[in-house]
């Protein structure tokens, strides 16, 4: 595979940005001016890392590479330090991280590489924080993705959200808090695109979402039980989606590994390197 960084002043995150890339390489049997000249409109999966992490987290701590060479599908790797991939207008000069990724990265990518900007050539996954940004991006916009992998994160019930439990001293807590302060409010932060278990809600029957997978570890893992209340939830609704939990592993690299390459395959990837 060639790998890629690539560095540029970003509009909507007010400085240099930087993120990794994944494109498949010639195979050796193969003559260069031929392999590069038909090799147009891959498939092309946007990749989102966990809290602490950056752009080349999937490429240090799994075998991602190794993965996309076997599939024939371009990977994107962004940063978005820890802001849940959300809009953060009153940090610094302004840190707007999902609409960075929506109308910046995206329209770059497409118009840059030889890179699909069909639906049915895009899929989405991520990690943790980078799981809530997932289903967030799907659901949103699920006419830019054909599938998405939620990786040890779920959707959380925004109507139990209190100012109280906002004010705590929890880590989580305090990024939710900021959310909310930057939508105006508590009331304005549920009626925001970030509340994705109402918008999943309303849109659950309509036929119009990505397929879904969520998948996390083991009772090791601290998210199985925000996890199971989601899934009962979905039942309920009657949300198409996948639930899987593989024991033995918790909020982890080494599920993390595992999990994206299932993830490749719930994708339906064959033959993706036309």
């Amino acid at each position: 595979m060639a790998l890629l960084t690539m560095n540029f002043e970003s509009r909507y995150l007010r400085a240099n940005q930087e993120f990794t890339m994944i494109l498949p390489d010639r195979p050796q049997a193969e003559e260069s001016a031929d392999y590069y000249e038909r090799t147009r409109d891959l498939k092309v999966l946007w990749l989102l890392h966990g809290t602490f992490g950056d752009h080349s987290d999937w490429v240090r701590k799994t075998n991602i590479e190794r993965y996309a060479v076997e599939k024939g599908i371009a990977v994107v790797m962004p940063s978005g330090q820890n802001s849940n991939f959300s809009n953060w207008s009153s940090a610094m000069l302004g840190y707007e991280a999902y609409d960075y990724v929506i109308k910046e990265l995206m329209p770059l990518v497409w118009n840059w590489f030889p890179v699909s900007r069909r639906r049915e050539d895009n899929f989405i996954a991520g990690l943790s924080m980078g799981g809530r940004a997932t289903i967030k991006f799907a659901v949103n916009h699920p006419e830019l993705f054909t599938a998405a992998v939620v990786l040890s994160a779920t959707p959380k019930n925004f109507d139990l959200l209190t100012e109280e439990y906002l004010a705590s001293d929890d880590i989580f807590a305090r990024r939710l808090a900021g959310m909310a302060d930057n939508a105006g409010g508590l009331e304005a932060f549920k009626a925001s695109e970030e509340n994705v278990w109402r918008i999943i809600d309303e849109k659950a029957a309509s036929g119009a979402l990505p397929r879904l997978r969520f998948h996390t570890g083991g009772d090791d893992d601290y998210i199985v039980p925000d996890l199971m209340t989601f899934k009962k939830h979905a039942e309920e609704i009657g949300l198409e989606a996948e639930f899987v939990i593989t024991e033995g592993y918790g909020h982890e690299w080494d599920f993390w590994d595992r999990a994206i390459r299932e993830a490749l395959e719930f994708f339906d990837l064959e033959d993706a390197c036309r």
